[in-house]
């Protein structure tokens, strides 16, 4: 996509919008409600036209090619399955209507259901189905025509937890088997950083960062990024220059920090895992651990500073273990520089 541009009457939902996919890879578009990710992929679909801009296949202007010619697989939070047609019945829809033989229609379906492991279930109908069952069906379908590329919308979100984690290792899976070029389009962080070769962050029609999942998650472009990637403390700090004080340590201001060069204060964005926590000694410490949460090979402390400051800190459990609720502890950063943007 270049230069893509599509408003709703004062609302603009993609404002002069560039995105390109790498072939074979899986490309996720992550943000908020209202950034902007669906209306992208809807325009790639064909089911919304552009008010400006171009959408390529390579060097192939599609952007004025009916959805049905642009040889794309799609696949909707709601499964969209014909009710009517057993899950066999909706897989060979899309081989049908192109018209390939019975043969090849026969083995091409074979083969997506023992892909998505449901060669048991082919003869069932949706309404027999369990929910991530027909979500299967409806990949299989998007898949065995083969597309050029593949176009997945949300397709997790009305799943509960366990079934969620299982379909998106499938999906992975089944991309890299066929390698499809795949755009997929979620709200979830930790769906995007898992499922993807690179993540795009949008917001308000714009692409803010696109990047392998570690680089956007450990290199936040802006403090926008880092504050919907992960979690990140919002902590005080002092402005001295190009130096940052915080938590009695000083520290490098980094080159993408949004803040007035001759603010006095702001806001230092750090990770849970680049807080440190220490026993006190001698002294009285800096603040007291509130709760524990034992996430399995890691743990989650929330500390409470004697300012009344809450920071979220991540450790190993291993290393958790050695502390207890209401002890009191030393609190520093970890980082080398911070991140700083306006106040909260």
């Amino acid at each position: 996509m270049r230069g893509v541009a599509k408003q709703f009457g004062k609302t603009v939902a993609l404002d002069n919008f560039d995105l390109t996919i790498p072939e074979g890879s899986l490309v996720t578009l992550l943000g908020p409600s209202g950034c902007g990710k669906t209306t992208a992929l809807r325009i790639i679909a064909g089911l919304l036209k552009a008010d400006r801009g171009k959408t390529f296949f390579d060097s192939t202007d599609i952007s004025n090619t009916p959805a049905a010619d642009r040889d794309i697989g799609m696949v909707f939070q709601a499964y969209s399955l014909f009710p009517n047609m057993s899950a066999r019945q909706n897989i060979e829809f899309g081989l049908r209507v192109r018209k390939e033989s019975r043969t090849e229609i026969s083995r091409k379906t074979d083969e997506v259901l023992e892909i998505i492991g449901l060669t048991q279930h082919d003869e069932k109908f949706p309404h027999q189905l369990s929910g991530g069952q027909q979500q299967r069906v409806a990949l299989a379908r998007a898949i065995v025509i083969r597309p050029r590329v593949l176009l997945l919308d949300e397709p997790l979100s009305a799943l509960d937890a366990q079934v969620r984690d299982q379909l998106r290792d499938e999906i992975r899976r089944v991309q890299r088997e066929f390698g499809i070029t795949t755009l997929f389009v979620t709200h979830d962080q930790e769906e995007a950083l898992t499922i993807s070769d690179q993540v795009g962050v949008m917001d308000r029609g714009n692409l803010m960062q696109i990047g392998p999942p570690e680089t956007v998650y450990s290199k936040p472009a802006n403090p926008t990024v880092a504050r919907f990637i992960g979690i990140t403390n919002e902590i005080p700090v002092r402005i001295a220059g190009s130096r940052a004080h915080l938590l009695g340590g000083e520290f490098a201001i980094a080159p993408n920090s949004d803040y007035s060069r001759d603010a006095q204060s702001g806001v230092a964005l750090v990770r849970p895992e680049e807080v440190k926590l220490s026993k006190p000694g001698a002294n009285e410490g800096d603040a007291h651990i509130a709760s524990i949460t034992f996430l399995g090979p890691t743990s989650t402390l929330e500390v409470i500073t004697k300012q009344g400051l809450r920071i979220k800190v991540s450790l190993l459990s291993k290393e958790a273990a050695s502390f207890a609720i209401n002890e009191k502890v030393n609190i520093g950063v970890s980082s080398q520089t911070l991140l700083i943007t306006v106040g909260i």
